[in-house]
């Protein structure tokens, strides 16, 4: 191989324009540069001016760039450099930094045989290309068996049938690439357990509802965010359920959603409307920090009315699948998000009648950079419209729909309650009877009848029955000497619990207290509850009070 013959092109370096002859276009410089070692100077060289030689850091005269052979120029690069000739990519030379990094080629023998290197950085399948197109192709950051990480870009040489591959020994950025992926994925690793830590292990599974729900973080390559849901048991057949979204990333983000979630949890057991807890969050928020900013709908269900009482702050609304297919949208927001401040929220209402589902979720599930967020909320409501079977199920086949993969880009929560339409021997074993009290001597007695005949209708054992009798008889005289009327009893019977409850109009809540050997009354709700499984109490919303307790069934 004549390596007079290369022209090295490299970067950064500029070739002296040399003298030109007037009866040719090829400058003298070329002609000295191709003429063969010993071959006597022509008349017509010698009338090119010498080049004048170049200064080296010290200060003394150097060998010009025109003075050095191809060999000589890239024997001094200190990255690997390789020439290959012909088809096959026969070696023609590797210089001393090729060698000491992959070891000593043998000329002449093909690239595919004697480079192995080049097979593991995946140059191999580029030389042809090279050949073909005349355009450089690069390789970055391949690692090599012996643990080195090189960049490669392969130049065709111009004329020559030959590639020049250029190998840059990037380890040391590529390791420090690496650390800063793993202290990534640590970090992520990290907020995802926390998130997950911090969502409920399991759901509470109420008697009159079928609950199901999925958290899915988003993919490696985005942060986790604040997304959370719940499902709170209130009481006397009530249901809580909570869907938000913290607008923040990582791990932050993950511990706010924790503090507000466990909050929920902590005013749910106040039995507040649902207008009353968000405002309780909105203020909470703002002191956790008040640059996170969230949304979230706390909905309450009762079994006895058939329908959703919720408030939402700034949070998408909540769709609702009839038996028959149609799906209803919950009214817009009834306020700003968490942490803004200054708002007054309110309560909406949408019926879920049994046979029905309803589905809460975070902005995850519909949003799409490349369609308003209102296109995405009606391709969820297509999806609930044909999704049927188990709310596990529903939610499967929602996330499906809305294309939602482990590469994500926001992490998605997605809480699906059920209201079965019961028939059959599995009605048999939900029932509800009510009375209206209305006052006088007479209410207690007839409360008392009244709760003996249901529940002997309803075959409880007999000590069962005594203790409900007992404890109606306790919340009538309660309600019958604190509250005003109108008074209504009512007794629901579930697969799981028995529930009596008394409403009256009287807002004050009764609380237990300790009665003293002297006194005559103070003692009722202390009997009730010594008797009953749980109860409570909570304000009506039209005004007036709820009092309740529960008797746990025999399975």
């Amino acid at each position: 191989m004549n390596f007079t013959r290369w022209s090295a092109r490299l970067p950064g370096t500029q070739r002296r324009a040399a003298a030109r002859d007037d009866r040719s276009s090829v400058p003298a410089a070329r002609a000295e540069y191709a003429r063969p070692e010993g071959t006597p100077a022509q008349p017509d060289d010698a009338a090119a001016p010498a080049p004048s030689p170049t200064e080296t850091a010290e200060g003394l005269p150097g060998p010009a760039l025109d003075d050095l052979s191809a060999r000589e120029i890239l024997g001094r690069l200190p990255a690997p450099v390789a020439l290959l000739h012909g088809p096959d990519h026969r070696v023609a030379y590797v210089n001393d930094a090729y060698e000491a990094a992959f070891g000593p080629r043998p000329a002449g023998v093909p690239a595919a045989e004697a480079m192995p290197e080049l097979d593991r950085l995946s140059v191999l399948p580029l030389l042809d290309q090279v050949l073909r197109s005349g355009t450089p192709r690069t390789v970055k950051s391949r690692k090599t068996t012996e643990g080195g990480s090189y960049t490669v870009t392969c130049t065709p040489i111009a004329g020559e049938d030959g590639v020049l591959v250029y190998a840059a020994d990037v380890t040391d950025h590529a390791e420090a690439a690496e650390r800063l992926r793993t202290s990534e994925r640590r970090h992520r690793e990290t907020a995802v357990t926390l998130q997950r830590s911090l969502l409920p292990q399991e759901l509470e599974q109420p008697d009159d509802l079928r609950i199901a729900a999925t958290y899915q973080p988003g993919g490696t390559d985005a942060a986790v965010g604040g997304d959370w849901y719940d499902v709170i048991t209130l009481g006397a057949g009530r249901t809580a359920l909570v869907i938000g979204d913290v607008m923040g990333r990582g791990v932050r983000a993950a511990a706010v959603m924790g503090q507000l979630r466990t909050a929920v949890r902590a005013y749910a057991r106040l039995d507040l409307p649902p207008h009353e807890v968000i405002q309780l969050l909105d203020v909470l928020a703002a002191e956790i920090d008040a640059s996170q900013i969230a949304t979230c709908v706390y909905a309450v269900h009762d079994p006895n009315e058939g329908r959703l009482v919720y408030a939402s702050a700034g949070h998408l609304p909540i769709l609702v699948r009839d038996e028959d297919g149609t799906v209803q949208r919950a009214a817009d927001p009834t306020g700003p998000p968490l942490g803004t401040g200054g708002w007054v929220h309110t309560s909406g209402t949408i019926a879920l009648p049994p046979g029905s589902t309803a589905v809460l979720y975070t902005d995850g599930l519909v949003e799409r950079r490349s369609e308003d967020i209102d296109e995405g909320v009606a391709s969820l409501a297509r999806a609930l419209a044909g999704a049927k079977g188990s709310p596990q199920v529903v939610c499967d086949r929602l996330i499906r729909s809305l294309g939602v993969t482990a590469e994500h880009d926001d992490d998605v929560a997605v809480l699906v309650v059920q209201h079965p339409a019961r028939t059959g021997a599995n009605a048999e074993l939900f029932h509800n009877a009510a009375l209206d009290l209305l006052g006088g001597i007479e209410a207690a007695p007839r409360a008392r009848a009244f709760a003996t005949g249901v529940l002997t209708s309803w075959r409880f054992p007999v000590e069962l029955r005594d203790l409900g009798v007992l404890a109606t008889s306790e919340l009538v005289a309660n309600s019958l000497q604190h509250g005003t009327p109108p008074m209504r009893l009512g007794l629901r019977r579930t697969d799981r619990r028995l529930i009596i409850e008394v409403t009256d109009g009287d807002d004050h809540l009764p609380r237990r207290r300790q009665a003293e050997p002297a006194d005559e009354a103070g003692r009722g709700i202390s009997i009730i509850a010594s008797i009953a499984t749980s109860w409570g109490s909570r304000r009506t919303p039209g005004g007036g009070k709820a009092v309740w307790c529960e008797f746990a069934l025999p399975q």
